[in-house]
């Protein structure tokens, strides 16, 4: 079955930085768009980045600029860099699936239906 699961998670004072992983199996992998989401306490889940199976990439106006995704389909692994990360970054990080291969539906939950059980990334200042 689909499987996905994160790692990398951590925790780093302002300024720091992380990378995650999302590592992947039960399917094909390099024919899906994948994204990367994050929920913060009391707060709804939002979308952070997603790209397509040929590597075109989407960010939340609030990380462009400081998180970089990217995906190794021989290694059926999505990865997010985060640099100088805030505060305000603090979040459970999810990776997802999108429901249909070979499309993206953006960063809207809806659109994806696999998900992981999340990794927690704390920013203090």
């Amino acid at each position: 079955q689909v499987q996905l699961v994160e790692s990398g998670g951590g925790s780093v004072q302002t300024g720091g930085s992380l990378r995650l992983s999302c590592a992947t199996s039960g399917f094909t992998f390099s024919s899906f768009c994948m994204g990367w989401f994050r929920q913060a306490p009391g707060k709804e889940r939002e979308g952070v980045s997603y790209i397509y199976p040929g590597g075109i990439t989407r960010y939340a106006d609030s990380v462009k600029g400081r998180f970089t995704i990217s995906r190794d389909n021989a290694k059926n692994t999505m990865y997010l860099q985060m640099n100088s990360l805030k505060p305000e970054d603090t979040a459970i990080y999810y990776c997802a699936r999108h429901q249909s291969s070979g499309a993206c539906g953006g960063l809207e939950s809806r659109w994806y239906n696999s998900w992981g059980q999340g990794t927690q990334v704390t920013v203090s200042s």
